[in-house]
């Protein structure tokens, strides 16, 4: 990922805060979040915000999502979430359930509020992440701060935050085995699904998969294009539907468990924005003229749509298609 591209983002996602609905608040508060854990299968849990269902159902943003896999050996945790308060949280959920050590965590993307707990793990705890995950601390990590504070607001713990490296790296198309004692559980990069550096997590035994941020949650949220790359986005979305059986869990970047015929919602969207710019770049278009045409009024519903839609999403969606 360039440094262009991430600064792209940034100010992208800065937006967020000057949103109406919000009157400049945190989109979710990290001092009020309070996590649930629901067992998917034996020693499969996911935890999610308390109020995720009901949020996630109205279109509104919820907090951070994650799980934990249990073996004999020890725990396997999935996101370490913002601060010490939530990841302290997910520490006593694994104790509760498990009382055994935590001696994995993987964070699926470099997102703040998916590694910044790294810091808090006990110090045996082996740590899993992607090249372009870690690269991105190594070199953006007090700009990334930074904005973090000013997304979710100063006072929740993230000025405190220092980076923790990892102790395995995953690369492009890479993929792992861990075994826990008694199961087995994979991690894998199915390619640029939004950071460039997604990892996807899958548990066979439960058939549950952790997407991380390519898939927030249910309909009617949307993918967020972050760093553009629309035709790699959705061949990786088809990857990840065709690899899982009709049967599984999937547990999203901020929502509940969800199914993977929920994944079609995400896909849908994207095709219909791959349609229909490409139409508009065929008839000449300018980008200003192609955001103004390409409503989509069938994928409406997500309290964020109108920021993701016309000012990330289709314009990254014209940039991609015209390098065509």
């Amino acid at each position: 990922m360039t440094i262009l591209k991430i600064a792209g983002s940034m100010i992208a996602a800065t937006a967020l805060i000057s949103t109406p609905l919000f009157a400049n608040e945190p989109v979710w508060d990290a001092n009020k979040v309070q996590l649930i854990a629901e067992k998917l299968g034996n020693g499969v849990y996911a935890y999610y915000p308390s109020d995720a269902k009901e949020l996630e159902q109205k279109g509104l943003p919820v907090a951070t999502s994650g799980g934990f896999v249990v073996g004999d050996k020890g725990v396997l945790i999935i996101d370490t979430m913002l601060n010490e308060r939530l990841n302290k949280q997910v520490q006593g959920m694994v104790a509760k359930e498990a009382n055994k050590p935590i001696i994995y965590a993987v964070n699926t993307s470099f997102h703040g509020d998916h590694s910044y707990g790294n810091m808090y793990l006990p110090e045996d705890t082996t740590i899993i992440q992607h090249e372009v995950t870690q690269n991105y601390i190594h070199t953006h990590f007090e700009h990334d701060t930074q904005f973090m504070m000013q997304n979710f607001g100063k006072g929740r713990g993230i000025e405190e935050i220092v980076p923790t490296d990892a102790d395995i790296l995953i690369g492009e198309g890479g993929k792992i085995t861990l075994d826990l004692g008694g199961k087995n559980v994979e991690i894998m990069d199915f390619g640029f699904a939004q950071t460039g550096g997604d990892l996807f997590v899958w548990e066979p035994e439960s058939k549950t998969m952790w997407t991380g941020n390519p898939i927030i949650t249910v309909k009617p949220s949307l993918p967020w294009l972050l760093d553009g790359h629309l035709l790699e986005t959705l061949d990786s979305l088809k990857k990840v539907k065709a690899f899982l059986p009709d049967d599984a869990n999937v547990v999203p970047g901020h929502g509940s468990p969800m199914t993977p015929a929920d994944i079609q919602w995400h896909i849908d969207y994207l095709e219909a924005i791959k349609t229909q710019v490409q139409l508009a770049i065929d008839e000449g278009l300018t980008l200003e003229e192609t955001v103004a045409k390409v409503q989509l009024p069938e994928f409406t519903g997500y309290a964020l749509r109108d920021w993701v839609h016309p000012a990330l999403n289709v314009p990254a969606a014209y940039r991609d298609l015209s390098k065509k």
